[in-house]
Protein backbone atom coordinates (compact mmCIF):
# COMPACT_ATOMS: atom_id res chain seq x y z
CA UNK A 1 0.00 0.00 0.00
CA UNK A 2 2.98 2.57 0.84
CA UNK A 3 4.77 1.67 -1.97
CA UNK A 4 1.51 2.16 -4.26
CA UNK A 5 1.17 5.65 -2.57
CA UNK A 6 5.20 5.91 -3.05
CA UNK A 7 4.74 5.16 -6.41
CA UNK A 8 1.49 7.71 -7.26
CA UNK A 9 2.99 10.90 -5.60
CA UNK A 10 6.38 10.40 -7.36
CA UNK A 11 4.11 10.25 -10.55
CA UNK A 12 2.40 13.45 -9.94
CA UNK A 13 5.54 15.46 -9.10
CA UNK A 14 7.60 14.18 -12.74
CA UNK A 15 4.24 15.30 -14.40
CA UNK A 16 3.96 18.58 -12.55
CA UNK A 17 7.44 18.80 -13.58
CA UNK A 18 7.33 18.27 -16.61
CA UNK A 19 3.76 20.91 -17.07
CA UNK A 20 6.15 23.41 -15.20
CA UNK A 21 9.23 22.76 -17.69
CA UNK A 22 6.92 23.04 -20.78
CA UNK A 23 5.96 26.53 -19.73
CA UNK A 24 6.70 29.48 -21.11
CA UNK A 25 8.93 31.52 -18.94
CA UNK A 26 8.75 35.46 -19.21
CA UNK A 27 11.38 37.68 -16.98
CA UNK A 28 11.95 41.40 -16.93
CA UNK A 29 10.80 45.00 -17.08
CA UNK A 30 8.44 46.06 -14.23
CA UNK A 31 7.12 48.64 -16.72
CA UNK A 32 6.20 46.44 -19.31
CA UNK A 33 4.80 43.83 -16.77
CA UNK A 34 1.50 45.10 -16.55
CA UNK A 35 1.20 45.04 -20.28
CA UNK A 36 2.82 41.50 -20.40
CA UNK A 37 0.39 40.22 -17.56
CA UNK A 38 -2.95 41.10 -19.47
CA UNK A 39 -1.38 39.16 -22.83
CA UNK A 40 -0.81 35.67 -20.81
CA UNK A 41 -4.57 36.37 -19.14
CA UNK A 42 -5.91 37.05 -22.87
CA UNK A 43 -3.67 33.88 -24.43
CA UNK A 44 -4.77 31.53 -21.13
CA UNK A 45 -8.23 32.03 -21.57
CA UNK A 46 -8.65 32.33 -25.48
CA UNK A 47 -6.46 29.28 -26.58
CA UNK A 48 -7.50 27.34 -23.12
CA UNK A 49 -3.74 26.93 -22.59
CA UNK A 50 -1.47 27.33 -19.27
CA UNK A 51 -0.77 31.31 -18.64
CA UNK A 52 3.04 31.60 -19.29
CA UNK A 53 4.82 32.50 -15.50
CA UNK A 54 6.01 36.29 -15.64
CA UNK A 55 8.20 38.00 -13.20
CA UNK A 56 8.93 41.77 -12.73
CA UNK A 57 12.26 41.79 -12.31
CA UNK A 58 13.68 44.76 -13.70
CA UNK A 59 15.00 45.21 -17.32
CA UNK A 60 18.65 44.14 -16.29
CA UNK A 61 17.39 41.10 -14.09
CA UNK A 62 15.31 39.99 -16.75
CA UNK A 63 18.16 39.97 -19.24
CA UNK A 64 20.30 38.34 -16.61
CA UNK A 65 17.64 35.30 -16.71
CA UNK A 66 17.54 35.20 -20.45
CA UNK A 67 21.18 35.21 -20.86
CA UNK A 68 21.63 32.54 -18.76
CA UNK A 69 20.63 30.01 -20.74
CA UNK A 70 18.97 27.61 -23.35
CA UNK A 71 16.31 24.61 -22.50
CA UNK A 72 13.33 23.59 -20.73
CA UNK A 73 14.30 25.79 -17.76
CA UNK A 74 15.40 29.24 -18.78
CA UNK A 75 13.55 32.41 -19.80
CA UNK A 76 11.57 32.09 -22.65
CA UNK A 77 11.30 36.25 -23.34
CA UNK A 78 12.55 39.31 -21.58
CA UNK A 79 10.66 42.18 -21.07
CA UNK A 80 12.31 45.11 -21.72
CA UNK A 81 11.95 49.21 -21.06
CA UNK A 82 15.76 49.55 -22.98
CA UNK A 83 18.01 47.94 -25.33
CA UNK A 84 20.18 45.28 -24.66
CA UNK A 85 23.63 46.40 -23.70
CA UNK A 86 26.71 45.01 -25.42
CA UNK A 87 27.58 43.57 -22.13
CA UNK A 88 24.58 41.80 -21.54
CA UNK A 89 24.78 40.58 -25.29
CA UNK A 90 28.02 39.34 -24.66
CA UNK A 91 26.59 37.35 -21.24
CA UNK A 92 23.83 35.80 -23.91
CA UNK A 93 26.26 34.62 -26.42
CA UNK A 94 28.56 33.38 -23.68
CA UNK A 95 26.24 31.11 -22.75
CA UNK A 96 25.14 29.94 -25.71
CA UNK A 97 21.87 32.45 -26.10
CA UNK A 98 22.89 33.59 -29.90
CA UNK A 99 19.50 33.22 -31.71
CA UNK A 100 17.41 36.47 -30.27
CA UNK A 101 14.08 38.55 -31.86
CA UNK A 102 13.92 41.61 -30.38
CA UNK A 103 10.52 43.17 -30.93
CA UNK A 104 9.29 47.04 -30.16
CA UNK A 105 5.48 45.95 -28.99
CA UNK A 106 4.65 50.05 -27.81
CA UNK A 107 5.73 53.62 -26.31
CA UNK A 108 5.55 54.48 -23.01
CA UNK A 109 6.87 57.70 -20.74
CA UNK A 110 8.54 58.26 -17.86
CA UNK A 111 6.75 60.48 -15.29
CA UNK A 112 7.69 62.36 -12.40
CA UNK A 113 4.23 62.20 -10.20
CA UNK A 114 2.57 63.33 -7.01
CA UNK A 115 -0.73 64.20 -5.37
CA UNK A 116 -3.16 66.43 -7.49
CA UNK A 117 -3.70 67.95 -4.26
CA UNK A 118 0.27 68.84 -3.99
CA UNK A 119 2.49 71.29 -6.50
CA UNK A 120 1.97 70.66 -10.07
CA UNK A 121 5.45 71.11 -11.39
CA UNK A 122 7.04 71.89 -14.23
CA UNK A 123 10.45 71.00 -14.21
CA UNK A 124 13.06 71.78 -17.14
CA UNK A 125 15.50 68.57 -17.90
CA UNK A 126 18.84 71.50 -16.33
CA UNK A 127 16.11 71.40 -13.13
CA UNK A 128 15.65 67.83 -13.46
CA UNK A 129 19.28 67.01 -13.60
CA UNK A 130 20.34 69.27 -10.90
CA UNK A 131 17.97 67.65 -8.46
CA UNK A 132 19.14 64.41 -8.89
CA UNK A 133 22.79 64.17 -10.23
CA UNK A 134 25.15 63.02 -7.26
CA UNK A 135 27.76 65.33 -8.82
CA UNK A 136 27.16 68.99 -10.14
CA UNK A 137 28.86 72.00 -11.30
CA UNK A 138 29.65 75.01 -8.99
CA UNK A 139 31.94 78.01 -9.06
CA UNK A 140 33.74 76.50 -11.99
CA UNK A 141 33.94 73.07 -9.67
CA UNK A 142 32.30 69.71 -9.55
CA UNK A 143 31.39 69.03 -6.51
CA UNK A 144 28.77 66.33 -4.91
CA UNK A 145 24.97 67.97 -4.85
CA UNK A 146 24.55 70.41 -1.89
CA UNK A 147 20.52 70.97 -2.84
CA UNK A 148 17.85 69.99 -0.39
CA UNK A 149 15.38 71.99 -1.59
CA UNK A 150 13.72 72.47 -4.84
CA UNK A 151 14.17 76.46 -4.54
CA UNK A 152 17.74 76.47 -3.86
CA UNK A 153 18.03 75.22 -7.79
CA UNK A 154 15.28 77.46 -8.66
CA UNK A 155 13.05 80.43 -6.84
CA UNK A 156 10.02 79.64 -8.73
CA UNK A 157 9.89 76.24 -7.38
CA UNK A 158 8.37 74.95 -3.91
CA UNK A 159 10.26 75.24 -0.78
CA UNK A 160 10.60 72.18 0.10
CA UNK A 161 12.75 68.95 0.38
CA UNK A 162 13.69 67.19 -2.68
CA UNK A 163 12.23 64.30 -2.27
CA UNK A 164 11.96 61.50 -5.57
CA UNK A 165 10.50 57.75 -4.69
CA UNK A 166 12.08 55.73 -7.80
CA UNK A 167 13.31 52.55 -9.62
CA UNK A 168 16.63 50.72 -8.01
CA UNK A 169 19.56 49.93 -10.56
CA UNK A 170 17.85 46.71 -11.91
CA UNK A 171 15.33 48.96 -13.65
CA UNK A 172 15.17 50.12 -16.97
CA UNK A 173 13.37 52.91 -16.43
CA UNK A 174 16.20 54.10 -14.05
CA UNK A 175 18.50 53.38 -17.22
CA UNK A 176 16.31 55.57 -19.56
CA UNK A 177 16.41 58.10 -17.27
CA UNK A 178 19.72 58.23 -16.24
CA UNK A 179 20.93 58.54 -19.65
CA UNK A 180 18.74 61.21 -20.66
CA UNK A 181 18.62 63.49 -17.94
CA UNK A 182 22.06 63.13 -15.84
CA UNK A 183 24.40 62.16 -18.59
CA UNK A 184 23.02 64.36 -21.27
CA UNK A 185 22.71 67.17 -18.99
CA UNK A 186 26.81 66.06 -17.81
CA UNK A 187 28.95 64.94 -20.13
CA UNK A 188 28.43 68.34 -22.56
CA UNK A 189 28.89 70.77 -19.80
CA UNK A 190 31.88 73.11 -19.99
CA UNK A 191 32.47 72.78 -16.52
CA UNK A 192 32.89 68.90 -16.08
CA UNK A 193 34.69 68.94 -19.76
CA UNK A 194 36.96 71.64 -18.23
CA UNK A 195 37.48 69.63 -14.92
CA UNK A 196 37.15 65.85 -16.97
CA UNK A 197 38.94 66.39 -20.46
CA UNK A 198 38.83 62.67 -20.34
CA UNK A 199 35.77 61.14 -21.57
CA UNK A 200 35.97 57.60 -19.65
CA UNK A 201 36.41 59.38 -16.51
CA UNK A 202 34.31 62.14 -17.26
CA UNK A 203 31.56 59.31 -17.63
CA UNK A 204 32.23 58.01 -14.13
CA UNK A 205 30.86 61.59 -12.60
CA UNK A 206 28.57 61.81 -15.09
CA UNK A 207 26.29 58.61 -14.77
CA UNK A 208 25.06 58.71 -11.62
CA UNK A 209 22.38 59.47 -8.94
CA UNK A 210 22.69 60.98 -6.05
CA UNK A 211 22.62 58.77 -3.01
CA UNK A 212 22.12 61.15 0.28
CA UNK A 213 18.80 60.63 0.50
CA UNK A 214 16.74 62.64 -2.20
CA UNK A 215 16.22 59.88 -4.01
CA UNK A 216 15.18 56.74 -2.46
CA UNK A 217 14.83 53.30 -4.12
CA UNK A 218 11.78 51.49 -3.89
CA UNK A 219 12.16 48.23 -5.99
CA UNK A 220 10.19 47.39 -8.73
CA UNK A 221 6.95 47.73 -8.02
CA UNK A 222 5.22 51.18 -8.82
CA UNK A 223 2.23 50.48 -6.04
CA UNK A 224 4.72 51.17 -3.60
CA UNK A 225 5.61 54.29 -4.50
CA UNK A 226 2.08 55.55 -4.80
CA UNK A 227 2.01 54.30 -1.36
CA UNK A 228 5.18 56.65 -0.43
CA UNK A 229 3.37 59.40 -1.66
CA UNK A 230 0.26 59.08 -0.64
CA UNK A 231 2.13 59.45 3.03
CA UNK A 232 3.90 62.76 2.03
CA UNK A 233 2.45 65.24 -0.53
CA UNK A 234 5.75 67.00 -0.85
CA UNK A 235 7.54 64.02 -2.85
CA UNK A 236 7.88 62.84 -6.14
CA UNK A 237 7.55 59.36 -7.75
CA UNK A 238 9.11 57.88 -10.97
CA UNK A 239 6.94 55.91 -12.96
CA UNK A 240 6.00 54.47 -16.03
CA UNK A 241 3.22 56.87 -17.84
CA UNK A 242 0.48 54.52 -17.82
CA UNK A 243 0.76 54.28 -14.13
CA UNK A 244 0.02 57.73 -14.14
CA UNK A 245 -3.10 57.24 -16.95
CA UNK A 246 -4.86 54.61 -14.88
CA UNK A 247 -4.55 56.80 -11.78
CA UNK A 248 -5.21 60.19 -12.37
CA UNK A 249 -7.99 60.41 -9.89
CA UNK A 250 -5.32 61.34 -7.56
CA UNK A 251 -2.34 61.62 -9.19
CA UNK A 252 -0.83 63.88 -11.55
CA UNK A 253 2.37 64.22 -14.08
CA UNK A 254 5.27 66.78 -13.86
CA UNK A 255 5.61 68.74 -17.13
CA UNK A 256 8.93 68.72 -18.52
CA UNK A 257 10.45 71.48 -20.86
CA UNK A 258 6.68 72.73 -20.09
CA UNK A 259 5.45 69.59 -22.23
CA UNK A 260 3.40 67.40 -20.28
CA UNK A 261 3.29 63.42 -20.45
CA UNK A 262 0.29 62.46 -22.98
CA UNK A 263 -0.45 60.20 -25.11
CA UNK A 264 0.00 62.05 -28.34
CA UNK A 265 3.42 63.86 -26.55
CA UNK A 266 4.39 60.74 -26.46
CA UNK A 267 3.36 59.23 -29.57
CA UNK A 268 5.11 61.96 -31.24
CA UNK A 269 8.13 61.63 -28.93
CA UNK A 270 7.96 65.48 -28.00
CA UNK A 271 7.80 64.54 -24.39
CA UNK A 272 11.82 64.70 -23.30
CA UNK A 273 11.07 61.00 -21.47
CA UNK A 274 9.54 59.27 -23.96
CA UNK A 275 10.63 55.81 -24.79
CA UNK A 276 9.77 52.19 -26.76
CA UNK A 277 9.26 49.08 -25.00
CA UNK A 278 10.45 45.68 -26.05
CA UNK A 279 10.11 42.34 -25.85
CA UNK A 280 13.45 39.92 -26.42
CA UNK A 281 12.37 36.40 -27.36
CA UNK A 282 14.70 33.09 -27.57
CA UNK A 283 14.47 31.55 -30.29
CA UNK A 284 16.39 28.27 -29.83
CA UNK A 285 13.62 27.78 -27.46
CA UNK A 286 10.52 27.64 -30.05
CA UNK A 287 11.98 23.89 -30.47
CA UNK A 288 11.91 23.22 -26.44
CA UNK A 289 8.21 25.22 -25.88
CA UNK A 290 5.76 23.82 -28.30
CA UNK A 291 3.26 27.08 -27.54
CA UNK A 292 5.66 29.52 -27.54
CA UNK A 293 5.45 30.17 -31.45
CA UNK A 294 1.85 30.50 -30.90
CA UNK A 295 2.19 32.95 -28.27
CA UNK A 296 4.76 35.26 -29.75
CA UNK A 297 1.92 35.42 -32.81
CA UNK A 298 -0.89 36.44 -30.46
CA UNK A 299 1.69 39.14 -28.87
CA UNK A 300 2.33 40.64 -31.91
CA UNK A 301 -1.63 40.98 -33.10
CA UNK A 302 -3.38 43.95 -33.73
CA UNK A 303 -5.96 43.19 -31.60
CA UNK A 304 -3.04 43.70 -28.69
CA UNK A 305 -0.76 45.65 -29.90
CA UNK A 306 -2.11 47.34 -32.74
CA UNK A 307 -3.55 51.16 -33.07
CA UNK A 308 -6.94 50.22 -31.57
CA UNK A 309 -5.68 46.94 -29.73
CA UNK A 310 -6.56 46.16 -25.72
CA UNK A 311 -3.38 47.24 -24.56
CA UNK A 312 -3.92 50.98 -25.80
CA UNK A 313 -6.80 51.36 -23.36
CA UNK A 314 -4.51 50.14 -20.48
CA UNK A 315 -2.06 52.62 -21.15
CA UNK A 316 0.03 51.66 -23.58
CA UNK A 317 1.24 53.93 -26.78
CA UNK A 318 0.89 52.08 -29.64
CA UNK A 319 3.10 51.81 -32.86
CA UNK A 320 2.78 53.68 -35.34
CA UNK A 321 1.30 51.67 -38.64
CA UNK A 322 4.87 51.05 -40.33
CA UNK A 323 6.23 50.04 -36.71
CA UNK A 324 3.33 47.75 -36.72
CA UNK A 325 4.03 45.91 -39.96
CA UNK A 326 7.49 45.93 -39.87
CA UNK A 327 7.09 44.19 -36.16
CA UNK A 328 5.19 42.04 -37.29
CA UNK A 329 7.22 40.59 -40.06
CA UNK A 330 10.17 40.62 -37.86
CA UNK A 331 8.34 38.27 -35.64
CA UNK A 332 7.43 35.98 -38.43
CA UNK A 333 10.53 35.93 -40.04
CA UNK A 334 11.84 34.63 -36.63
CA UNK A 335 9.42 32.09 -36.47
CA UNK A 336 10.02 30.74 -39.70
CA UNK A 337 14.19 29.79 -38.66
CA UNK A 338 12.94 27.18 -36.51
Amino acid sequence: MNKKIFLFVTLLICLNSNIYANNIRISGSSTVYPFMSFITEEYAARYKQRAPIIEAAGTGGGFKVFCSGVGENAADIANASRVMTEKEVDNCKKNKVNNIAHLKIGYDGIVLVNMSSAHHFNLSEKELFFALAEFVPKDGQIIKNPYKKWQEINPNLPNTNIIIYGPPPTSGTRDVFVENIIYKNCVHNQIFKDNFANITERHKYCNNIREDGAYIEMGENDNLIIHKLLKNHNALGIVGYSFLDNNRDFLTGAKINGIEASYENIKTQRYALSRPLFIYIKEDNYQNKDNLKNFVKHIVSSDLIGEDGYLVYRGLIPLSKTEFRNNKKIAYDSLRKF
